[in-house]
């Protein structure tokens, strides 16, 4: 009865100490991480791309609620806020808010609200007029525009999208993300 009771205080900690047959192994990479698709909020919201810091590439999708700006250069202001796909690029090149640069977003465009930009949805694609150069940006920079202007005028990331800058072109290109 005592070898019993001694056994039966053992096992769990014979079980414990052999892990039960599992082996410890190394990290096992399985690719990128899992996306998911966002949409909008609907009419009086738009979607913009951010640049995650914890990837100097990988572009971010947020959805901004348009409210109303001091002032607009390229877009057309109602009673109901900011309209169009103009309305995008604006929020664009706000940058990112507070909180989305506490969570690691950023921009890699230059920010402020005095840049003249509009978008037209044309049989060949989407074309934007930006009042800035554009040639120099970085690749993170002209995703981050040719993405929001693609999600501004068409449900179709893939939509194909011209850059037109003071200095040169972008594109034709396609949003990677």
């Amino acid at each position: 009865m005592r070898g019993g009771r001694l056994l039966g205080a053992l096992l769990p900690v014979l079980l414990l100490a052999t892990g039960c047959g599992i082996r410890a192994t190394d990290v096992v990479e399985a690719g990128e991480p899992a996306t998911v698709e966002v949409a909008s909020g609907g009419r009086r919201s738009a979607l913009v791309y951010f640049v995650s810091s914890s990837s100097a590439s990988r572009l971010m999708p947020v959805v901004r609620t348009m409210s109303p700006p001091e002032s607009v250069d390229g877009g057309a202001w109602t009673d109901n806020g900011l309209s169009g796909a103009s309305a995008a690029l604006y929020l664009l090149f706000q940058g990112p808010t507070r909180a989305e640069r506490d969570s690691g977003l950023r921009s890699e465009l230059p920010t402020g609200g005095g840049l003249s930009a509009a978008i037209e949805l044309s049989s060949v694609g989407v074309k934007v007029t930006i009042g800035m150069p554009v040639t120099g940006l970085s690749e993170a920079a002209r995703q981050q525009l040719v993405c929001t202007a693609a999600a501004a005028s068409t449900a179709d990331r893939t939509e194909v999208v011209t850059v037109i800058g003071t200095e040169g072109v972008i594109g034709p290109t396609h949003c990677a993300v």
